[in-house]
């Protein structure tokens, strides 16, 4: 009687599961033949939230800049009038998309703050900047001379949220092309080859009044 009782269970076991393979399956929304697919977000080549000081970016101050963590974020304070100053982390990339949440703490209505690019060193690199005022533009660092790329001068937007409102800004170089955004919309895209590589970086400058205060957080380099 053992031996039959165990053969009936398996016997059992064997319609059951019989049974169970030709039902359709509730639970699944895909059709016969097809699987989920899950969709990836973009890869992250580096990013920083400034949460901690001994990231590696710069820390230094003089008497017309000063570099620096703070508040949880990272600050670029300019104390001259007509100067850029700037802070990279040390890292080398090719083709990136580059964001930061922004904003100025203090400064006069044309400060400016923005990204960098392809930086090889202090006198050569791209970047994208905005300003307080609305206007932005996109530059080339060659040899120590700033110059406008694609525009005969600087042009404004609405787009860009003024006076001491936060922005968030992207600056995307791909191949000969760079582009600026100010909070998801595109405001310029030129090309230039001069650059193919180099480091990333937070930039801030003043015109005819000094004190610019910009303050930098959340920055993520992507893959394009």
């Amino acid at each position: 009687m053992k031996a039959k009782r165990k053969i009936l269970i398996a016997l059992s076991i064997l319609i059951l599961t019989a049974l169970a393979c030709g039902l359709p399956n509730f639970g699944s929304n895909d059709e016969p033949g097809q699987s989920s697919v899950v969709e990836q977000g973009p890869t992250v080549l580096y990013q920083d939230d400034f949460s901690s000081t001994s990231s590696g970016w710069d820390v230094y101050s003089d008497a017309d800049m000063t570099t620096d963590y703070f508040d949880g974020g990272y600050h670029i304070l300019v104390t001259a009038t007509q100067y850029y100053s700037w802070a990279n982390p040390g890292k080398t990339f090719t083709d990136t998309h580059t964001e930061v949440n922004a904003k100025f703490l203090a400064g006069a209505q044309d400060a400016e703050l923005g990204l960098i690019c392809r930086y090889q060193d202090n006198s050569n690199f791209y970047f994208g900047i905005v300003g307080a005022d609305g206007y932005y533009g996109i530059f080339k660092t060659l040899d120590g001379e700033f110059n406008l790329i694609g525009m005969d001068s600087m042009s404004t937007s609405p787009k860009i949220n003024q006076g001491l409102s936060s922005n968030k800004v992207r600056l995307d170089c791909v191949g000969d092309t760079l582009t600026l955004y100010a909070n998801g919309e595109i405001l310029a895209q030129v090309k230039d080859s001069q650059f193919t590589s180099g480091d990333v970086g937070l930039i801030a400058g003043t015109y005819d009044v000094a004190g610019t205060d910009a303050w930098f957080d959340d920055l993520v380099v992507y893959q394009p």
